[in-house]
């Protein structure tokens, strides 16, 4: 129910001063994304998760932290933006695919 307050206010309220589709901050986000997502897959398999669910844990830590960034930014002043959460989403789904790609 958060998540869709969360984007309806996104929606609703305008772009962020300034919020390009290419910037450097949409960078961050894809590359921090990449990382949460390959990071919790690799602590999620050393735990002894199998790889499916490792990958699916990964994405739940990985959108949780991108969606809960942005409602920080929301609460204490920052710019949220729907921009940065499409590229953590991008972030997420190209570290997913590497990872689907390794050895076992």
């Amino acid at each position: 129910m958060r998540g869709l307050l969360l984007l309806f206010t996104l929606h609703f309220s305008g772009a962020p001063r300034g919020d390009s589709w290419f910037a450097a901050d949409k960078a961050k986000h894809f590359f921090a994304s990449a990382f949460v997502q390959s990071t919790s897959f690799s602590l999620l398999r050393a735990g002894g998760v199998g790889r499916r669910d490792a990958l699916r844990g990964a994405t739940v830590v990985s959108s949780a932290v991108a969606v809960g960034k942005e409602l920080y930014d929301m609460r204490f002043g920052g710019d949220p933006s729907l921009k940065d959460l499409a590229w953590d989403g991008a972030g997420i789904a190209a570290a997913t695919v590497l990872l689907r790609h390794t050895q076992p």
